[in-house]
């Protein structure tokens, strides 16, 4: 998109400087502001708003910065600084990016350009634009920022999280400049289409004694092996397949530890309704009783090629092909906090089936009716209570648990009322 029209109409409008107007621009556009709202911003900005206000930044607490705020100052505490490479316009630039705070609160901020940030400095930023991502208002330090630092310490009550160090647990899709220990589990070497063509890269799972979160390398490091215990600094979180997860860059530093990282074999257990609030969660084990088993259960096909299930041999990617037998349950578990989708693979379908798919598959020929497989597959299942262990994904269209566990509980009923009964009186 050719910016420089609108740059040259909105200064000659504004009076100000033309470079400065699109280097705000191209601010906005990087995060797919729309065209229009980013010349409005601009115009608040720099004093053409219906406010009549003069443009001049206003300080603010950091509680107090709206998305809609045009430009604020601010004096604040440098929590975390990453750095990241990005494409922008066609050009490579590397960026900083982390979390600054004050008394009153948090924010994220980007910068354009290096103007020394370090974790823990203490430092007044002025003329820093505001703009909402992911629902939150974001800092956007550019050419027409200052950054200064100051004599005194910025008290906080985040002066724990100053450095980005974190349990895995404990991190989320967007949390930028980490550093984690871990323990490497999984790893293995894929080949990607990247943006400047196949790339190789390493993908696998990370372990310490909180939790479990998948991995990405993109600059792929040799000493990143199964096995290994490792401290990896300026990492960022993405949120993948609806799980966060840890990707390293070539700025992400690694350090072997001598000492082996502790890890847990056992998951997080949440209530139904925590682990959906909580979003997409990598590892996560749940107890609930199943309500219902939904369709699309039972007997199943496969798009050989994209291993969708099809239907009436039609795949909505590949069109009309020769699909691949399989079995998979989708159940629908409650716990009385809130409900989810259990998906249970061929292999543990089987152990709730009672039999092999070549046993189900003459079940359905004797019937004529693949449904009886699902209506044994539900018999078995509903009312009952079970424990399950997987990948929690949740979106528009509801959540789902991949369940790499699912076994009935053998928990007495009774000792959990009385459990429940204390905590509640607690």
């Amino acid at each position: 998109m050719d910016i420089e029209p609108h740059a040259e109409e909105l200064a000659s409008a504004l009076g100000v400087d033309k470079e400065e107007v699109k280097s705000d621009l191209q601010n906005l556009l990087q995060y797919s502001v729309p065209l229009d709202e980013a010349k409005q911003s601009v115009r608040r900005k720099h004093g053409g708003g219906s406010s009549g206000s003069d443009g001049a930044p206003s300080s603010k607490r950091i509680a107090d910065i709206g998305p809609n705020d045009g430009n604020v100052s601010v004096t604040v505490r440098v929590l975390t600084v990453g750095t990241r490479s990005i494409v922008y316009q066609g050009d490579e630039q590397t960026i900083r990016e982390g979390e600054l705070a004050d008394e009153s609160g948090i924010i994220s901020y980007t910068a354009w350009q290096d103007f020394g940030l370090e974790p823990g400095d203490s430092v007044t930023i002025g003329n820093a634009g505001v703009r909402e991502w992911d629902g939150k208002p974001e800092l956007n330090v550019g050419a027409s920022s200052t950054v200064g630092v100051e004599s005194e310490t910025v008290e906080t009550p985040y002066d724990d999280r100053i450095g980005g160090e974190a349990n895995l647990i404990d991190l989320q899709a967007g949390d930028r400049g980490r550093t984690v220990e871990a323990r490497v589990l999984e790893v293995e070497s894929r080949t990607i289409s990247g943006r400047d063509g196949e790339t190789t890269i390493l993908s696998g799972v990370l372990a310490d004694e909180t939790g479990r979160l998948p991995f990405t390398d993109w600059k792929p490091r040799p000493d990143l092996e199964e096995g290994a215990s490792v401290r990896l600094s300026d990492v960022y979180v993405r949120e993948f397949r609806g799980v966060p997860q840890v990707n390293l860059s070539e700025f992400t530093t690694l350090e072997l530890l001598d000492e082996p990282v502790a890890v847990t074999d056992s998951a997080p257990r949440l209530k139904i309704g925590e682990a959906v609030d909580a979003g997409g969660m990598f590892d996560v084990e749940v107890l609930g009783n199943v309500l219902e088993v939904r369709d699309g259960s039972g007997l199943i096909e496969r798009c050989p090629d994209c291993s969708r299930v099809i239907q009436n041999g039609q795949c909505r990617q590949h069109g009309e092909v020769d699909g691949e037998d399989d079995m998979r349950v989708k159940a629908i578990l409650d716990d009385g906090t809130g409900t989810l989708t259990a998906i249970l693979d061929h292999d543990l379908t089987t152990e709730v089936y009672g039999g092999t798919m070549e046993d189900a598959m003459a079940a359905a020929r004797d019937a004529m009716d693949k449904e009886v497989v699902a209506d044994e597959i539900a018999s078995n299942l509903v009312g009952r209570e079970y424990r399950v262990r997987g990948n929690l994904s949740v979106d528009e269209y509801g959540a789902n648990l991949e369940a790499d566990e699912f076994e009935e509980t053998d928990d007495d009923p009774a000792d959990r009322a009385k459990a429940l009964l204390t905590e509640v009186g607690a």
